[in-house]
């Protein structure tokens, strides 16, 4: 794939804030809530980053998916202010790329609200012409409607697009949309496990991704 790159998407969620330790404190709580004689360790949690809510509650205990997906919400929105975390560069990074005019956009699996939220606490909602969260599509990533509905609204084509992410389904759902792919370095399950997914580019800082957009003009 050549060409110039106009459109950057991104994951919201361990890629532009840093909500890990919210997920997690969330997730421990539902967990012991309604399976209070299982353990689970944060090492245990990991691998449910990433996935929809609904697709993680229906593989541990599918009779109260629903219960619990609605438990998570209340005490991740009534925490959420107080335990999301910025990454170094990241702001400074959208910023430039606002300023540059590329075209921005953020395809979640999180409800479109939260995302905003998310955005406007950390400073990040005045730089994004589109967001997409799970609320507004039929399936979640690692499907691509996500990535073609936010290429639509920004009048953008797969071919001049990159879709960037922290967890392996934000790089599958680049490669299926045919999309340009990166990965985030900084992601809670590491570089390593990004990169068996075999993404395009790998970011050690955000700012990496002026060099990527200026080198393919």
């Amino acid at each position: 794939m050549t060409g110039k790159i106009t459109t950057l998407l991104f994951d919201l969620d361990g890629t532009l804030i840093n909500t890990n330790e919210l997920i997690i404190k969330t997730f421990q709580v539902t967990l012991q809530e309604f399976l209070p004689d299982r353990v689970f360790t944060r090492e245990d949690i990991l691998p449910f980053i990433g996935p929809s809510l609904m697709e993680t509650f229906r593989e541990i205990n599918p009779a109260h998916a629903d219960e619990m997906r609605a438990f998570y919400r209340e005490y991740n929105l009534k925490h959420h202010d107080d335990l999301i975390l910025e990454y170094d560069g990241v702001y400074e990074a959208i910023r430039a790329l606002y300023e540059e005019d590329y075209k921005l956009g953020i395809v979640s699996t999180k409800m479109y609200d939260t995302i905003m939220r998310g955005l406007k606490v950390t400073g990040l909602d005045k730089f994004f012409q589109v967001v997409i969260g799970l609320d507004q599509v039929s399936n979640a990533k690692p499907d691509p409607e996500g990535i073609e509905m936010a290429l639509s609204l920004l009048n953008a084509t797969k071919e001049e697009a990159i879709m960037i992410g922290d967890n392996y389904h934000d790089i599958e759902a680049g490669k299926n949309a045919e999309t340009l792919t990166a990965g985030v370095a900084w992601a809670i399950k590491g570089p390593e496990h990004l990169a068996e997914f075999q993404p395009d580019f790998m970011l050690e800082k955000m700012s990496d991704l002026l060099a990527i957009v200026r080198d393919e003009e």
